[in-house]
This record gives structure tokens, sequence and C-alpha cells, in this order.
């Protein structure tokens, strides 16, 4: 669950990013309590400003500690340019983008900015404060482009950065003998942006009273983690997950004194740092000597993240904070994942799928890949969606409401049929409720994103993003969506050509989808078996079990 956006590195070789804007326009010019400031108006008519810094960089001795409030800045400040990233490993589909090949460090630890996008003229709108995605090991504000968002929907759209990878989650013993316990400094940075929205917003048009956190993949993960977080109380009021998890790690098994996380905090600070391992040397070390002791080479970071410190996060655990509205920032709240969540991986899966020459894509066995694909995208749902709103509902927090989104009208070409191959998969929502579709590349956005599904696609968009909209003005997305709590269900999102958007009824279990693996005759017992265990392996934690359930 904690895998984001990646793959598609063979098959693209570039992404397509926003011609630069080199003009300000005086009609953005504003004066805030950080000083006066110009922006500049998109081709939507939203006008923008990018790279506002919200908090301190995190540098020299603020490495590794808490976010800290920006200071203001002298003389007007041109806020035109996209802000240079958080480090990361670049990797197949980023590399382009930011300008070095996939496995290099990029980006800058002074990366702490947002970007904002508002109507002309916004007085007094909902805000919606964007935590982009990416395994919380790599992704940036530029990658998401909030002005049809916020033109549509009439709402202030805020882009977020953080400090990703060891960066953003490091808990050592070191650090916590000499500083706050803090060990997601990531969290710190979503705090500080959330302090920034509500002492500065309004300037930019928006009510600091109306809030809503949105994320997907990893960025809804951590708006789990910002719902559970004792430090985020106030600070928004209502909570959207998209593809998200409420995953977190113990603390012991970041550090390495239990467990089997991969690259624990004790071992790997050993290996970065040259003699005793104090504060002191942890911040004094080389950027790049930090990643290299964690990259696996081909652009992966493993790291544990989201890590139950005891102070950002209950010790406890994300998930057993959402048992009771005491113990969590009960905010309304919308959880939902996509229909095809695993084909943006299994299609990338040499063992599932065949690819000649790097882009000619072949299902070897389609009722393999289709079993396959369906049972641990039921798995993806039962964690992000059906666990915690019974947990959430089961304690009395009502307010929650489920989706599943099931576009899968992509195009095709000779190469690649995306309907078949990537389905509704993993971040395929994003474009929907942005209303921007120009998110997967130059060269598969016009695949997917096509003239025969322009007009149906675009309609959903709306729909969706007026829901989204709705949530974030009144804490209910109204129509015919229903809570939880109401019986178990979930708006279905899809065009009129699949059936339209609509209920559907019911919840998903371990036990139901052990049952139907059971007796699935797509697949072998051999089949079953491997599928089981892999799932096992990926999806759970060590306190449940597949494989009984299964007879395998």
């Amino acid at each position: 669950m904690r895998a984001a956006i990646l793959g598609l590195a063979v098959f693209l070789a570039a992404c397509s990013s926003r011609e630069p804007v080199i003009e300000s326009d005086p009609e953005t010019r504003l004066s805030t309590p950080q000083g006066p400031i110009v922006g500049y108006v998109a081709d939507t008519g939203a006008h923008v400003w990018r790279a506002i810094p919200f908090a301190q960089p995190p540098v020299g001795d603020l490495r590794w500690q808490p976010a800290l409030p920006a200071g203001n800045w002298d003389g007007e400040r041109e806020a035109i340019t996209a802000p240079i990233p958080c480090p990361q490993m670049a990797n197949g589909l980023s590399s382009d983008l930011l300008g070095v090949d996939a496995g290099e460090l990029a980006g800058a630890e002074d990366c702490l900015y947002l970007d904002v996008y508002a109507p002309p003229n916004a007085e007094n709108l909902p805000v919606m404060v964007w935590i982009h995605g990416g395994a919380n090991t790599w992704g940036w504000a530029d990658q998401y482009d909030g002005a049809q968002l916020a033109m549509d929907q009439n709402v202030i759209v805020a882009v977020v950065q953080y400090r990703m990878g060891p960066l953003g989650f490091f808990s050592h013993p070191a650090l916590r003998e000499t500083g706050s316990g803090i060990a997601n400094f990531a969290l710190t940075d979503h705090l500080a942006a959330l302090n920034w929205v509500q002492d500065n917003i309004t300037f930019y048009g928006g009510d600091p009273g109306t809030v809503t956190i949105f994320g997907e993949s990893a960025g809804g993960t951590n708006v789990a983690a910002l719902m559970a977080s004792p430090l985020a109380g106030g600070l928004f009021h209502r909570a959207i997950m998209q593809s998200g998890s409420a995953s977190s790690v113990p603390q012991a098994e970041a550090e390495g004194v239990e467990g089997e996380e991969v690259n624990p905090s004790i071992q790997t600070a050993a290996r970065f740092v040259q003699g005793e391992v104090t504060a002191a040397s942890l911040r004094e070390v080389a950027l790049a000597d930090i990643y290299a002791a964690y990259t696996d080479g081909n652009g992966r970071i493993e790291v544990p993240t989201v890590i139950a410190d005891g102070v950002s996060l209950p010790a406890g655990g994300v998930m057993q904070a959402f048992a009771s509205p005491e113990t969590f920032n009960a905010v309304p709240l919308i959880t939902g994942t996509n229909r095809d969540e695993v084909k943006l991986y299994n299609g990338l899966n040499d063992e599932l799928v065949a690819r000649h020459l790097g882009i000619f894509f072949r299902i070897r066995d389609e009722a393999l890949y289709e079993a396959v694909s369906d049972y641990q995208s039921r798995i993806w749902a039962i964690n992000a969606v059906d666990e915690i709103a019974a947990a959430m509902t089961a304690g009395g927090h009502d307010d929650v409401w489920a989706y599943r989104f099931d576009w899968d009208e992509g195009g095709s070409n000779i190469f690649l049929d995306t309907t078949e191959v990537f389905g509704a998969m993993h971040s395929m929502e994003v474009p929907f409720v942005f209303n921007r579709f120009e998110f997967f590349g130059s060269r598969l956005d016009p695949i997917v994103f096509n003239t025969k599904n322009e007009d149906s696609r675009i309609a959903l968009a709306r729909e969706m993003g007026s829901y989204w909209a709705r949530f974030a003005r009144q804490g209910d997305p109204g129509g015919e969506w229903t809570r939880w709590s109401e019986g178990p269900a979930r708006m279905r999102f899809d065009t009129g050509a699949d059936g339209g958007s609509g209920m559907l009824a019911g919840a998903m279990t371990i036990e139901g989808l052990a049952s139907d693996i059971s007796t699935d005759d797509r697949l072998s017992a051999e089949e079953r078996c491997e599928l089981v265990t892999s799932m096992e392996g990926r999806y759970f934690d060590d306190t449940r079990e597949l494989r009984p359930l299964t007879r395998c």
C-alpha cells in the first residue's frame, strides 16, 4: 500500500510539462502578511501564485527538525515559477522532468513551498489543500495544476510540497534524545502548510474556517495520518483519501529494534555516518551520502514511512486511533479506491504481460490477469475503505462516505490497449478530480485520453469535481451519495456508457474475498496459493493471514 505511481518507465520516455509562464500579471498583485506578491493568470483564467514559502528551509541545523514557520520577504515577490522539488531519486517516470537520469538524486532540501490557484476576485471560498502521492519518496507540486478545479468549482486549491524518504521519515535515538521525539518530519511540513493557510489564505481569497485536505496514494495515507495526529486539531475541517491507507510503522520497527523493516534507521545511519552517530553528525552528512545508503541503485528508495512515534502520531498507530472520535480528528471523510488499482503494476509485470521492444503490450493469460488484478485491487479497497469506514462508524463517527472509480474507457493503438491492460488503475482518478488530462506523459496521455472519450470523461470530471467541492463547502457530498453508516455502500463513478454513477451496496471483507478466491475457476490450485502468498506479503500486517481462509 505504500507504492505509488512508479513504473511505466519502459513505455514512457518523457512526461509532458506545462509551458513555463514568464510574465507576472498585475491583476494578481496582493498584499499579504508575508509581504507583497504577484503571480500570473493561467489560460483558464485562474490566478496563480507559485513557490510560496510556508516554512523555513529545513537545512543545516533544521534538518530532521519539525518545520518552522516561514519568515517574511523584502520587496515584491514574483511568484511565477515552480518550486524546486524536495530531494528524491529520479525514476523512469520522473527523470525527464527532474532533468537527471533514473537512479540519480534530484531536488534540494530548501523545498518547502506551495502553489495557490484561485478564481478571479475570490473571497471567502472553501480551501482544498492537495498532498501529492509518490510512495512518500518522490513527487512534487508542479505535477498538479489546480487551475481548472479552482475555476470549475469556485474553490481555492493549494498544492503542497513536503520532505520525503529518509528526510521526511526518520526515527533515531540520537535525534530523540536531543529533540522533540518526532519522527514524521513530513507530517510537520503538512502541519506548517496548514498553519500557513490559517494565517494567510484569506489574502488569496480563501476561508480558513473551511479547509479540506485531500491526497492520493501516499498523499491519501498522509491525510489519514493528519486525521490521527494530535498536533493537527483544528487545522482542517474535511478530509478526502484517494487510494490511501491507514498504515503506519511502529517506532521500534522503524529503528530496527524489532521487526523486519527494510533500512531501519539505526542500521542505515551507521552506513552513512562516519564515526559516532549523534544529532550533530547526522545533520552534517552530505545529502548524497544519505540517499546512497537507502537506494537500490535503480531509483527506488526503501524507507519506513508514517511512523507511530508517540508524538506526531499515537504510539498505537493510525488505524488504532480511528476506533474512537475521541482519539482522532473526527472531521467528515471521503475515502475511496479505483476498481483496478494494481493494474498499474500488473501491466508492467513481465510474468503477466509480455512487452516486445518495450512498447508492444500483450496480456499472457487474460483470465489469470483479470483474476489476480481483481483480488489484489479488492484487498486495497478493504484496507483503504471498508476497514477504515467500519472502524470509524463503529466508534460513533457517522460522517464517512466511500467511493469506487470505475472509468476504463481509455483508448488503444497497435502497441497497447489501455482499457485491457490498465483499466481503472491506480492514479487514474487524479486527472478527473482536477479536470486536467495531462498527467501520464506526452506518449500515454493521447492514447488514454482521446477525442472519442473526450465528452464523456469531461462530464465525469465535472461530476466528480462537483462532489469534491460540495463536500469541501458543506462537509457532505450531497446528491444520492449516502453515508457508510446508513448501510455500507460506496458511490461508483463512471460514464453513462458503462451505466453511469450510482451507489453500490455492500461491504467487502477478508472472509468474502477468501471465499471467492477459493472457488474461482480462473485460478488453478497452484496459482491460487501463489496469489494468496503474494497478497499476504504485500497487503497484510503480521496479525492477519489469508492462507488458512483459502486452504492454502
